[in-house]
């Protein structure tokens, strides 16, 4: 049996065209490749030679439609890598952690799940109520978690039959405290986005919270949010 050779996926990613590319793509959405390569500041033939190499190591997917081709990250493994590789890069002390964008780091899309201050927030609070169990890198949902998301409309059967884990605890980039992905984390974000209570922001990660998202979070994660502008509420 082949031992496993990092080598070659290192390499693609190590090149900071690519590694810029490939963190615009955490928002989760397909970007064309003019759009990345304005992402990455290279020309669009440059742009495509890179991501040719992306496409072949599979870390990005390419979907047409129509005359136009698009690019995603090959699934949530690779958001994963790439958000270990970012926590990693500012471990030293001397660098602040994250983000400076406030909005960024309040609430923004990590892949498929909710990262920033207010996943953590809504991961504390989750702990709390003892609707996950944690044990610093590990998080497991209880009884009582099945029974309280199934109330809110999960269908945790479906859930736990996925290849990714139903609950995961993921080290927040700029908050440096963990943050819940898994099937759950991706659960919990489309079920904002269905009932209208977070948008996104155009060309970024940001998520903005509704006044209703607001109240709806309080009511049923029982967590303080203030607005997504900062210094309001």
């Amino acid at each position: 049996m082949m031992e496993p050779n990092i080598t070659h996926i290192a390499s693609l990613i190590a090149d900071d065209a690519r590694s810029k590319m490939l963190i615009a793509l955490l928002g989760g959405k397909a970007l064309t490749a003019t759009e990345l390569a304005l992402e990455a500041d290279i020309s669009s033939q440059t742009a495509s030679s890179h991501l040719a190499k992306l496409v072949m190591g599979d870390l990005l997917v390419v979907r047409k439609q129509g005359r136009h081709k698009y690019f995603q990250l090959a699934g949530y493994q690779v958001a994963e890598l790439l958000e270990h590789l970012m926590n990693i890069t500012v471990m030293h002390p001397a660098i602040r952690t994250g983000p400076s964008d406030p909005l960024l780091r309040h609430a923004r899309v990590c892949y498929d799940h909710l990262a920033g201050e207010v996943a953590v927030a809504l991961y504390d609070a989750l702990v709390a109520q003892g609707v996950i169990k944690d044990t610093l890198t590990v998080a497991t949902l209880t009884d009582k978690g099945r029974q309280f998301f199934q109330q809110l409309g999960a269908d945790i059967d479906v859930l736990e039959k996925q290849k990714r884990p139903i609950c995961k605890a993921c080290l927040d980039w700029s908050e440096r405290r963990t943050h819940i992905a898994g099937g759950l984390g991706k659960w919990i974000l489309e079920d904002a986005f269905s009932k209208h209570w977070v948008k996104p922001v155009s060309d970024s990660r940001v998520l903005t919270f509704t006044p209703a998202g607001i109240k709806a979070f309080h009511r049923i994660y029982a967590i303080e949010l203030r607005s997504s502008q900062p210094g309001s509420g």
